[in-house]
């Protein structure tokens, strides 16, 4: 065999063991959306246990993706990426034994932060293993793999749910984690990045903050907003994310240089980025809940019907890049956003007890063109608004923002729904939604107006040298 032929043969096998690697960490996104009614039935809890069953995996993942990240740069990528398969695996089979759904929340923490190590690794990976000549053409399949596994996770969720068991779709991942681990060994290579110090006050920081924000805002419409556990959570909370940023513009190595939110391209990418997904993934619990609970859908005919909005920047966001790279980024992305927010107040306007699908799939498609429009450009702007050098730092913070928007989204919106509502009856549900819907709507409208604040595309090329694009790390919804 030709030393050729054997680096073809390298590749092609990573591109596979690091597909297969962000599918199941794209899909645990959102395939338990679809399984909460069948999981609250089985296990109990109330409205706030369900939300920890999602942001305990988004919560984690988002807070130690960049610690992830210079872990293996620091101590072997291969390495790191087989740690993190292992600890996924592990914690996928916990979650679907788990006998409560505290034991469940726990087991979905621990797979966050498998994710969390495992996600940032696959692209570097990735690149080691391929031509450069090569390298947009595994970039485009990895990301399409992984805009799969986000399109699906509703339906996937659903018919497992349906057909078989919630907890298989944990054990979903099991075969495919036990799979991957001799393939990584055997047919990735090791390798190292900067040795840059790893950066454990900011991760404690950042960490204890976000905790003690999300707990606040889960348990404030059980426990009271006024009770102490509620209010040391918020303020504690927001106490150890100033102190964070504090910290992090005197740091010499911090996990995320606030000096590059001087420019107002990256701050105004990130700042929609983060609302964007904060009022859409708030969304998605509830109207997942809302088409089975409701509307009497299975879980399997959930998913399908929720595809229109998930699955739809499988198709749009071809045309979304051309249209990017024609008139530029900025206007692609705020149109997006503009229609993502319409779709989600018009949701909340035609939602009823006995709202038909006709009536609700003008709401989806119009959601669906509007998150393809924001995610094909949305990458490019956060590249393109940093030095090239910064460009690997730039991209992890902006998926790290992401993640942290759909956990607040979650918390935030549940909350909104159980002041105005619950799950008394479906009237009750549906008084509970309106209300948050119209906050997620909001919500995306602001990031609208915050993506207009982009400079234009010369100005912003003129900020940064041009360079090879680095990959984009997409973690969450493509």
């Amino acid at each position: 065999m030709s030393q050729q032929t054997a680096r073809r043969g390298g590749a092609a096998w990573a591109l596979v063991i690091t597909s297969v690697a962000g599918f199941m960490a794209a899909l645990d996104n959102l395939v338990v959306t679809t399984a909460l009614p069948s999981i609250r039935k089985d296990l109990g809890g109330g409205l706030h246990d369900l939300e920890w069953t999602v942001s305990a995996y988004t919560l984690t993942f988002a807070v130690l993706l960049m610690f992830g990240a210079a872990l293996g740069d620091r101590f072997g990528r291969r390495r790191l990426f087989i740690a993190g398969i292992t600890v996924f695996t592990g914690a996928s089979a916990a979650a679907a034994m788990a006998p409560g759904i505290d034991s469940l929340i726990a087991a979905r923490a621990v797979q966050g932060a498998g994710a969390a190590v495992m996600m940032p690794l696959t692209l570097t990976l990735l690149t080691a293993a391929v031509p450069v000549a090569k390298r947009g053409m595994a970039y485009g399949i990895w990301g399409a793999v992984n805009g799969l596994a986000v399109a699906s996770g509703p339906l996937v969720g659903g018919s497992l749910t349906e057909h078989i068991s919630w907890q298989w779709i944990f054990w979903l991942n099991v075969p495919l984690g036990l799979a991957l681990l001799p393939l990584a060994r055997l047919r990735l290579a090791e390798s190292h990045g900067t040795g840059a110090p790893l950066d454990v006050p900011g991760t404690l920081l950042a960490s204890g903050g976000l905790f003690g924000i999300v707990y606040g805002l889960v348990r404030g419409p059980a426990d009271g907003w006024t009770t102490s556990l509620v209010l040391t959570g918020l303020f504690a909370g927001g106490a150890l994310l100033v102190g964070f940023i504090l910290y992090s513009t005197r740091a010499k190595n911090p996990m995320l240089p606030m000096r590059l939110f001087r420019s107002r391209a990256f701050a105004g990418i990130n700042a929609a980025s983060l609302l964007m997904f904060l009022g859409m993934f708030g969304s998605i619990f509830l109207l997942s809940q809302y088409m089975q609970g409701v509307l009497g859908y299975s879980p399997t005919e959930a998913g399908l019907r929720m595809l229109p909005w998930t699955g739809m920047p499988m198709l749009v966001a071809p045309i979304a890049g051309i249209l990017a790279d024609r008139i530029g980024g900025r206007p692609v992305v705020a149109a997006g956003l503009f229609l993502q927010s319409l779709g989600l107040g018009y949701m909340a306007v035609v939602a009823t007890v006995d709202a038909s699908y006709t009536v609700q799939l003008p709401a989806l498609i119009i959601s669906g063109i509007g998150m393809a429009l924001f995610f094909a450009p949305a990458s490019h702007l956060v590249m393109s608004s940093v030095r090239p050098t910064e460009q690997g730092i730039a991209s992890g913070a902006n998926n790290a923002l992401r993640e942290v928007g759909g956990a607040l989204g979650i918390a935030v919106m549940a909350s909104i729904f159980a002041a105005q509502g619950g799950y008394e009856t479906g009237q009750t549900f549906v008084d509970g939604m309106r209300p948050a819907l119209v906050t997620g709507s909001a919500v995306v409208a602001v990031a609208g107006i915050a993506a207009l604040l982009i400079p234009t595309r010369r100005r912003t090329e003129e900020q940064s040298a041009p360079a090879e694009p680095a990959p984009v790390l997409e973690t969450a919804v493509h």
